[in-house]
């Protein structure tokens, strides 16, 4: 599908929201998400439900005024963690007579974090006093989080619930052998004393004209030996005035860099990606991020040390890749948020060998989980480490980092690990000793047969359509070591005046160079091959991949300009961004996850990547594109990937189902569009600032304030 013209500014910037996923609302806050329809109701059998630590605590939910679901007037969530409902009655047959329709106003207000807190609060508008039933229905299934998202749920264990009368608590607890979770539901603060019957907690309510009802129910998860959570107190504190989290994400907000541009769509589109990337921090993990934080010993809240979810609903965790790509995107916004990644990571860099998990000694992590399926290893992600390019991302983003905030004490905190990760690199990274970069699950079960970015089963495919084999050597994951390398060279060159490791890391990056440019140039498509396949063949894909080497700043720019046009060719540019597959390929599908559709941090990457080359008005296309896309989105918020339908018209880009939305990196990419635009280049221990910026007529003027580089604030 073409288009008859060409777009202006002013037509691509019309009012539009596009909804992401099935309708629902979504909130979410540490490890905890509740997902349920606009009107709360929540089914076992959809991707619905209150998780935490990979639990679903509630699984089926419902309202019911006089046994009749009242009717839903609006509902939206109100922040990221905290939603509100509001209803009125149907017309209702009660003991004492008839409810006219709209008679009563029923709100709910939910807020997570430590537990739930949901408010229920009836008003009768009628003039005729009214006597009416209220229930809460609630099921608890307790399944993991990865049989919830397949459909497949499987009960391994047993499940009790017992009502408390004098307490009004409802407790159901699950057990398979040693494997423990439990869910208290407390009533508080109610006009009416509770009652419990089939699921159900009831209430019965007395309403005068004009009078009003409340109650509270605490949802309290119980997880193994944990300390029990305390959900927030405050009664519809939808703007979480009195929760500590809150409030720490929100000075987080607040220190980081401000920006703000001429077009307010775009600051728009900017203020919500770094709500959301707050919104996706882990407090749970706020110890081990702060391990080797170096700050003042009176300051208590070390605002920097947090590391983000990978993505809502179902990446709420701690994944090695997503949180070092943030890390890099995010830079000029914090940048000594890098290093609460880098510290937790380091916490868990592999010691052993473990083929179970694709572990091996200096490897960094993929991806942790904690639920019932992880407990007993029927997967392996205790934590898994079937990611390749995680561990040399330490290292290159241990070199970044230092150049953003120059605390040469994080330096010396962080290096022993990096030795570790360049030794993984230079051995089990490269398996056969060839020289390249490849990457093979060992793990007999639930390992990852890609273990790229794109490591979906099928997202590295031949010319025919086909998996290619393994072991796979991807182009990017030889870009990426040849920069991390010449990172750290420049590092403990500068730092620790070692010259020899310097000149033999230099060296090995060359030696690798030369070979991403022998073996992997496609001369007949003006672009890099995908990778090599297990026979060491050429991987005959045109895709998104090779502008991560520009990205990496490591190929001929020659070949960088071909790339260039390559990657906007009318069968790789949508219209919203670069496909991730060519619309040529056999196996293109524009609503596939990684063979086809669009992905913001994809191309924030492809234009950071046009920019070191001087290819500015490339870039300048890549970013309007995915502006223009999170304009169109719901919240002005990226999701994490969107599909490759072709843009015309009057068109919008079109969702993928079951996107993570928010999504860390998709977050992190609105940030590294504007900065790859401005330019910018650190380097805090000399004191110095770079920008060349380049900015189009749709973007003239962009306004940094509270920029930190080391000490320093501009």
């Amino acid at each position: 599908m073409g288009t008859s013209r060409s777009l202006t500014h002013r037509e691509s910037w019309r009012p539009m929201e596009v909804q992401v996923g099935p309708q629902s609302i979504t909130i979410h806050a540490d490890d905890e998400v509740v997902v349920c329809a606009p009107d709360t109701r929540m089914s076992s059998t959809k991707e619905e439900g209150y998780f935490a630590r990979d639990t679903r605590f509630v699984s089926g939910y419902r309202l019911k005024l006089a046994r009749v679901a009242p009717v839903l007037l609006d509902s939206a969530a109100v922040r990221p963690f905290s939603a509100r409902f509001e209803f009125t009655n149907p017309d209702l047959v009660a003991a004492n007579g008839a409810i006219p329709e709209k008679t009563l106003h029923l709100r709910v207000d939910r807020q997570v974090g430590h537990g739930v807190h949901e408010d229920f609060d009836v008003v009768n508008y009628g003039r005729e006093p009214v006597s009416v039933g209220f229930e809460v229905s609630y099921e608890s299934d307790f399944a993991d989080l990865f049989d919830v998202k397949r459909h497949a749920l499987v009960r391994r264990g047993m499940l009790q619930s017992e009502w408390d009368e004098v307490e009004g608590r409802l407790t159901t607890t699950y057990g398979n052998g040693d494997f423990h979770r439990a869910l208290q539901l407390q009533v508080e603060k109610s006009a009416s004393p509770p009652q419990f019957a089939n699921g159900g907690i009831l209430f019965h309510l007395e309403l005068e004209p004009r009078q009003a009802w409340h109650t509270c129910i605490l949802w309290v998860p119980m997880i193994g030996d944990e300390p029990v959570r305390k959900p927030p107190t405050m009664c519809s504190d939808l703007l979480g005035f009195d929760s500590e989290h809150v409030q720490a994400r929100r000075r987080w907000v607040d220190h980081s860099t401000h920006i703000a541009t001429s077009d307010p769509n775009v600051t728009g589109v900017i203020e919500q990606a770094v709500d959301d990337l707050a919104s996706l921090r882990m407090h749970m993990h706020d110890e081990l991020a702060a391990a080797g934080h170096a700050h003042d010993a009176a300051d208590t809240d070390d605002l920097d040390a947090w590391v983000p979810a990978a993505g809502v609903p179902w990446f709420v965790s701690l994944f090695g890749r997503d949180s070092l790509v943030v890390s890099m995107q995010t830079l000029a916004l914090s940048p000594r948020f890098a290093l609460g990644s880098l510290h937790a990571l380091a916490h868990l860099q592999a010691s052993d060998y473990d083929d179970a998990r694709d572990m091996q000694p200096g490897k960094v992590e993929h991806e942790v989980r904690h639920g019932e399926l992880a407990y007993f290893h029927l997967i392996p992600h205790t934590p898994y480490y079937g990611t390749h390019e995680a561990t040399t991302f330490f290292v290159w983003m241990a070199a970044l980092a230092w150049r953003w905030h120059g605390d040469r004490a994080v330096l010396e905190g962080l290096r022993p690990h990096v030795e570790r990760a360049l030794s993984w690199i230079d051995t089990d990274g490269d398996s056969d000793g060839d020289g390249l970069q490849e990457y093979e699950t060992r793990a007999s079960h639930g390992g990852y047969y890609n273990q790229g970015w794109k490591d979906s089963g099928d997202g590295i495919v031949e010319a025919d359509g086909e998996l290619a084999s393994l072991p796979i050597a991807l182009c990017e994951h030889q870009a990426y070591v040849i920069a991390a390398k010449r990172a750290w060279a420049a590092v403990i060159e500068d730092v620790y005046d070692d010259a020899e490791q310097a000149a033999a890391l230099r060296a090995q990056a060359e030696r690798l160079r030369d070979q991403l440019e022998e073996r992997f140039w496609w001369e007949a498509e003006d672009t890099y091959y995908l990778g090599l396949n297990g026979e060491k063949k050429p991987i005959e894909s045109v895709t998104s991949n090779p502008g991560h080497l520009l990205w990496a700043g490591v190929v001929d720019p020659d070949r960088a300009r071909r790339v260039a046009r390559r990657l906007l060719a009318a069968d790789m540019w949508s219209g919203w961004g670069v496909r991730t597959l060519s619309a040529r390929h056999p196996a293109y599908n524009p609503f596939s996850y990684q063979l086809g559709s669009v992905w913001p941090h994809d191309n924030a990457i492809c234009a950071a990547g046009f920019r070191n080359y001087g290819l500015d008005d490339e870039a300048a296309q890549v970013a309007r594109a995915v502006f223009d896309a999170a304009d169109r989105f719901h919240a002005r918020r990226l999701p994490e990937l969107y599909s490759g339908l072709a843009r015309d018209p009057g068109g919008f880009p079109v969702q993928y189902l079951g996107a993570n939305v928010p999504q860390a990196w998709a977050a992190g990419s609105v940030v590294h569009l504007v900065t790859a635009l401005l330019g910018l280049r650190a380097d805090a221990p000399s004191g110095l600032l770079d920008l060349r910026p380049f900015l189009p007529d749709w973007l003239d003027e962009v306004t940094l304030e509270n920029l930190r580089l080391g000490d320093a604030a501009v």
